[in-house]
């Protein structure tokens, strides 16, 4: 029996993961094999936790898959010049893209030039490489989610992601077709990330269909396995 068709081929679709190891208990040894898995998949990145850095770039040495960070994860709650610091060692360490947590009690409250303020300063120290900037829409009405997307764009950031995984909710394509419907209106290329609780292919697909570029997982070999399964390469 031949394979369905899908628009998109398996290297498409693994692109688009960024593979979490954020579990906060999560052993070294762990943090090996996720890399491993990452690499025999071909994902587009790991996203580890700061004190990881180091050892997944030494993991991923020669291979096409990015190392990934998190700064203020996963409140967002810590000093502006503390996330701008966090950014600045992880670079430091290794890694190549930073997926910021917004303080998202200054947004909910209205001081957007605050928000902008710290995003930038992170920006800056990233020194150029990817920021992916975390909004937590489980907190958001629509209107902060847009005005959120507003200030990733001028703070000069490259992605507006949905959440952290570690709030009462994670993407919802409600979301997510919000994000990119707004961001699309931009003059600047700004991508979208989904992430929490993308467990299924069938999620997956639905986000890429919606316009994300990145979704972060650790149901990756699961995904991957089922879409070989289903339709094949599809080259």
């Amino acid at each position: 029996m031949s394979a369905e068709k899908c628009k998109f081929s398996l290297r498409q679709v693994a692109k688009t993961i960024d593979h979490a190891l954020l579990k906060p208990d999560l052993p070294r040894a762990d943090v090996i094999a996720g890399c491993k898995l990452a690499r025999d998949y071909d994902v587009a990145s790991v996203c580890c936790k700061p004190c990881d850095i180091s050892l997944c770039a030494k993991e991923l040495e020669g291979s096409t898959v990015l190392v990934g960070t998190v700064v203020g994860f996963p409140h967002g709650n810590q000093h502006a010049a503390v996330k701008a610091f966090e950014a600045a060692q992880a670079v430091k360490d290794g890694a190549t893209e930073i997926d910021l947590v917004i303080n998202i009690g200054w947004l909910c409250s209205g001081d957007v030039d605050a928000v902008e303020a710290e995003v930038r300063g992170v920006v800056h120290a990233a020194e150029g490489h990817c920021v992916k900037v975390i909004l937590e829409c489980a907190y958001l009405t629509d209107e902060q989610i847009v005005q959120g997307c507003h200030i990733v764009d001028k703070a000069g950031a490259h992605y507006v992601k949905t959440s952290t995984g570690f709030a009462a909710t994670g993407a919802k394509l409600e979301d997510v077709q919000l994000i990119v419907a707004t961001v699309n209106g931009f003059e600047r290329d700004l991508k979208v990330k989904s992430a929490g609780g993308i467990r299924t292919l069938e999620q997956l697909l639905a986000y890429m269909e919606a316009g994300v570029t990145r979704s972060g997982a650790s149901a990756t070999a699961a995904m991957l396995d089922e879409f070989k399964a289903t339709y094949g390469t599809n080259e």
